[in-house]
């Protein structure tokens, strides 16, 4: 009867914090519903920057101006409410924790959030205008480049999340390390196999030109070093102590 009783109220807790999360997203997509035509804007300034003089941007169906908008809206109120997310989600797996668990999950949480937030810029600023360069360049002579802005929109969602997640990499390294999953040993020795996986990684999630490929792959690698050499000093300064004890 009491793990019923546990279980109805955790669903219950799961639901408010879930409400909530819905609200706060509402509100930011309430806020930010009047500048969604400036959203887009921003969002397509790196393709048309790199297109030729008199270029534009084409919308082929006849509700994409009104939805493309609103799905960019929808898409930043999320990441303004991520903040607020997080913090419910925190706050409903913290009482499972353990002290030292609760300790490493903050920030780790406050980290995969900066970093996310960190390949998200580099896509936009550093490698839309190379790869909106190099696309516009190749283009045959008469053709003209004009992009649809609904497949526009799932063409930089899609680089989004490739460099969202590939900036997660030190995260997940020092996650293996510290759950004794693998150690800082064997992700040494594993550095041959991610510098070609980086790469067949590259080739699969970016468009297939060699340059978008590489700007993928290489901050993938420096990544995985950045999170060894942080996962083989939080080794060092846990042995420490037990070092001592003995």
């Amino acid at each position: 009867m009491d793990s019923s009783e546990n279980l109805l109220s955790h669903l219950v807790e799961l639901r408010q914090r879930l409400m909530r999360i819905l609200i706060a997203v509402g509100i930011a997509f309430l806020a930010l519903l009047p500048w969604s035509g400036e959203l887009y804007a921003l969002l397509a300034r790196p393709l048309l920057a790199a297109l030729p003089a008199g270029g534009q941007m084409i919308a082929t169906e006849v509700t994409t101006p009104f939805f493309v908008p609103m799905k960019v809206t929808l898409l930043a109120a999320l990441l303004l409410a991520l903040p607020y997310v997080l913090h419910q989600v925190w706050a409903f797996v913290a009482p499972g924790l353990y002290a030292h668990e609760k300790r490493l999950v903050g920030p780790l949480v406050v980290a995969s959030t900066v970093l996310f937030f960190c390949g998200m810029a580099f896509a936009y600023f550093l490698v839309f205008p190379v790869v909106f360069r190099f696309v516009t360049g190749i283009a045959p002579q008469g053709v003209a480049v004009m992009t649809d802005i609904g497949k526009y929109l799932d063409f930089v969602l899609t680089l989004f999340v490739a460099f969202g997640v590939t900036f997660e990499v030190p995260i997940a390294v020092i996650l293996l390390a510290r759950m004794g999953v693998v150690n800082v040993a064997t992700l040494r020795e594993s550095r041959p196999y991610v510098i070609v996986g980086a790469f067949v990684i590259g080739a699969i999630l970016t468009p297939p030109d060699v340059i978008s490929q590489i700007m993928l792959a290489l901050p993938l690698w420096l990544l995985y070093e950045a999170g060894v050499l942080v996962a083989a000093a939080l080794e060092r300064r846990t042995a420490q102590p037990e070092a001592a004890e003995d």
